[in-house]
């Protein structure tokens, strides 16, 4: 059939269809860099590599991604949207701060220890991720601390502030949980009293 004698209505159904298959072909592409990212590591992670598992040609990949800033930040988004992300204005709404960095702490726990494996990989390869990607993490793991420390009286003491941010980091729950062997309420528990301990001397 001709392109005069296609009915509007097929060429729309046409347009939808690529529309629709290019979509395909992206979220293939982002759940394969995904998936090797997790495995095996930013820094092992090559186009040839993720264009063959999501089964099109490096062009391809360049064509939906031009470079490796959006295509880590498509992934980054795909990931977190599989995950549950650490809840602030949940636990930022307490107004106790013992409470508060309990509740915060645990979120946040909770989420290292399900996304771990994705976590010790990126952190491991700091260095092949994109910098805004790398900032964008780093600002995230400010705000959270931010959110704790504000609900203490010596929310401005700077041992303290370092405790909250030395507590929110992910190598601070790995050194606990994974090389001590602490479980994650008892890790909690610990830096909560530690916090304590400084807010005392403040």
């Amino acid at each position: 059939m001709s392109e005069q004698k296609r009915s509007p209505k097929s060429r729309g159904y046409e347009m939808q269809k690529r529309a629709e298959d290019v979509q395909r072909t992206r979220q293939r592409i982002v759940e394969a860099a995904v998936h090797l990212h997790e495995t095996a590591g930013p820094a092992w992670t090559s186009i040839s590599a993720i264009a063959a598992r999501a089964g099109v040609t490096r062009l391809t990949v360049y064509r939906h991604f031009p470079d490796e800033t959006a295509l880590f930040e498509a992934c980054s988004g795909h990931w977190l949207s599989r995950q549950r992300p650490p809840r602030p204005e949940e636990w930022g709404a307490i107004e106790d701060p013992l409470e508060r960095l309990t509740a915060g702490l645990a979120d946040m726990y909770r989420f290292y220890r399900e996304g771990e494996q994705m976590l010790t990989l990126v952190i491991r390869d700091q260095h092949a991720v994109p910098e805004s990607v790398r900032e964008a993490w780093e600002e995230r793991t400010r705000q959270y601390a931010e959110v704790l420390a504000n609900a203490w009286p010596e929310a401005d003491a700077p041992v303290l502030r370092a405790v909250i941010g030395h507590a929110v980091a992910f190598s601070t729950w790995r050194s606990l949980c994974r090389e001590q062997g602490l479980r994650d309420r008892e890790a909690v528990e610990f830096m909560v009293t530690l916090a304590v301990a400084v807010g005392s001397k403040s």
